[in-house]
């Protein structure tokens, strides 16, 4: 069983929207701080988001702050990514992750669960 799978990738122009999930299965998913991360093709793996796990804090990299919202719903184990005014460089695969403990975007990168990464591709 993947603990974690996203969805709601796609082709979108840019200016468009999108919307991420990634739905955790067979883990304490309200006991986990969540992340976004993307990778684009020759890049190395770069944070886009996190959310605490009582939905606390959010924090955005730079280049996504003010068109990109992390949100959560405990009931339904999932955390969501909404993708605003989409640009060409936001072209990547799109990772959620998952860590107990501690919260901060340099932790997350030593997440205990990662999915399988649904991609985003914004044409010009």
């Amino acid at each position: 069983q993947v603990p974690l799978v996203e969805s709601g990738g796609g082709l979108v122009q840019a200016g468009g929207s999108l919307r991420l999930s990634c739905a955790a299965s067979g883990l304490t998913f309200s006991s986990y701080n969540m992340g976004w991360f993307r990778q684009a093709p020759g890049k190395e793996r770069e944070f886009v988001a996190a959310i605490t796990w009582s939905s606390g804090t959010p924090d955005y990299a730079d280049a996504v702050k003010g068109r990109f919202t992390i949100s959560r719903d405990n009931g339904k184990n999932t955390v969501y990514l909404q993708l605003n005014s989409l640009k060409f460089e936001d072209t990547a695969v799109y990772y959620c992750a998952a860590k107990k403990g501690l919260y901060g975007r340099r932790l997350l990168y030593q997440s205990d669960y990662w999915g399988q990464g649904t991609q985003v591709t914004v044409s010009s």
